[in-house]
């Protein structure tokens, strides 16, 4: 009965707050929010990086912000750049806000210290529950300043006589962006 067919665009996430980490190291890690909190505890004070020393792995990690420096924004910048090429750099870099009207900013969105520690990098250096949350949130750090990805829907509606309508929909991934 009708044709319907939509390009569409998805936009990244924010970088992480404190209760969005806690909600994908569940979904994704199975980990407990204390657990998730332990872990991004330890990362926040230091993980021995050999001739390095002791670094900080992430920013703190009790906010409520989705923000982020232009420092860091810069830096996140660069690193897509030079891994995933110049077609994953938008014009202009993603500035987030927060919805709520009471939300605590006075620290920025939780992400890498340097998005130059890739995880492949440091993988050795760390234990693999430490691994997997610092991957989680560097990978949400640079998503978030990466192209948008572009999406083609279509939706079929099928007459099946009488008072009977069936809708059928599907989506294909034109440009996959972050």
């Amino acid at each position: 009965a009708n044709v319907e067919s939509k390009e569409r665009k998805r936009r990244p996430s924010p970088p992480f707050t404190t209760s969005t980490l806690q909600q994908e190291a569940a979904r994704k890690l199975g980990f407990s929010t204390s657990r998730t909190m332990k872990i991004a505890q330890g990362l926040y004070e230091g993980v021995a990086l050999g001739d390095e020393g002791v670094v900080g792995l992430i920013t703190y990690m009790r906010t409520d912000a989705v923000s982020l420096s232009m420092d860091a924004i810069h830096e996140l910048r660069e690193v897509i750049g030079k891994d995933f090429g110049p077609r994953a750099l938008p014009e202009q870099p993603h500035f987030y806000r927060n919805k709520s009207k009471n939300a605590q900013e006075a620290h920025e969105a939780i992400r890498p210290t340097a998005a130059a520690h890739r995880p492949r990098d440091i993988a050795h250096f760390l234990n693999d529950e430490q691994r997997k949350l610092y991957e989680l949130i560097w990978k949400r750090a640079v998503a978030s300043q990466m192209q948008h990805a572009t999406l083609n829907t279509v939706s079929v509606d099928l007459d099946a006589g009488g008072e009977s309508m069936f809708r059928a929909s599907g989506t294909t991934v034109v440009d996959p962006g972050f």
